[in-house]
């Protein structure tokens, strides 16, 4: 097999272990709504959701065995990956989860689905990508669609802290994606996986015994949905890890746009939620946006190439 083909290959399972990603995750929001509604509190539910994930990774740890980290990475490595991992996921995990309190699960993740286009500027100031005219049409187009979702005649009582939660939390995630990049070098995807699982569950579990709210479970439903989103939360971290380390920080953040479908659709389905024009017409602006993105930026002319020799006067 011919490295070119080895090369695809390992594209593609990338690109499929990212779509399997983006469908759990796609999963937590409704799941997250169904046992609200029962009564169950935010941090009681991210907790179990958190502690069922890093005791579903361990044990996968302890099975597979996974390659050790490469050399050279320092003592503080360890404990500053579980720190930062586990710290940036409860953020985002937070802020995505807390707008559905104002928001609509659909609205919601079309909404946080603005961050591939935060990734691209935020790579572009950076100095990893360059934006080009495809970049700039692509962040009109987001925020356009943007516009639409929050003008739109059935969109008129969105609530504007709604709105200012879900996107700071599209935000920080676009920081987020490229500090797992980097804390993935040298390392498995299982082992930023369960530092993110171990991290998380001890800042949720922190926050939900200070309120009281920890063992405040309503019934089985509200339990279940809550263990249940640990369990997709295990195979979405493994697989948006697996993918980002093949495919990269804005390729793997258009490929995860399949998420918003995925949540709007189990938004119908289990929770009985309408989906309005504005939020129609402003998704489809954004997913046009982020398939925009897959367009490769223009290398700039080589020099070369071209004649040197002087103008005539």
């Amino acid at each position: 097999m011919s490295e070119g083909q080895t090369a695809q290959r390992a594209v593609l399972r990338g690109t499929l272990a990212v779509v399997i990603s983006a469908c759990c995750f796609g999963s937590i929001s409704p799941l997250t709504v169904m046992a609200t509604e029962r009564g169950m509190a935010l941090e009681s539910i991210q907790s179990w959701r958190y502690l069922t994930s890093a005791l579903l990774l361990v044990v996968i740890g302890i099975r597979r065995r996974p390659p050790a980290p490469a050399p050279g990475l320092g003592p503080w490595y360890a404990p500053r990956t579980l720190l930062l991992a586990g710290s940036g996921q409860a953020v985002v995990a937070t802020l995505a989860l807390m707008a559905l309190r104002w928001l609509p699960a659909a609205t919601a993740s079309f909404l946080f689905y603005t961050y591939p286009a935060w990734v691209t500027v935020i790579s572009a100031l950076r100095g990893v990508d360059a934006i080009d005219r495809t970049r700039l049409t692509a962040l009109v187009l987001a925020l356009g669609g943007i516009s639409a979702m929050v003008g739109a005649p059935d969109a008129a009582s969105l609530s504007p802290l709604g709105l200012l939660v879900i996107l700071s939390g599209a935000l920080v995630y676009a920081l987020y994606i490229p500090l797992l990049s980097s804390l993935q070098r040298g390392r498995d995807a299982l082992d930023v996986s369960r530092a993110i699982a171990v991290g998380g569950s001890a800042l949720f579990c922190t926050w939900a015994l200070a309120s009281g709210t920890l063992f405040a479970i309503p019934d089985a439903v509200a339990f279940g949905a809550s263990v249940a989103q640990g369990v997709l939360s295990a195979g979405s971290f493994l697989g948006f890890l697996a993918g980002l380390k093949v495919l990269g920080s804005v390729r793997t953040a258009i490929t995860s746009t399949v998420e918003p479908f995925w949540t709007t659709m189990l938004g119908v389905v289990l929770l009985g939620q309408s989906v309005g024009t504005g939020t129609i017409l402003g998704g489809a602006a954004i997913m046009a946006a982020v398939l925009l993105l897959q367009r490769p930026v223009a290398s700039p002319p080589d020099p070369s190439s071209h004649s040197t020799a002087p103008a005539d006067s």
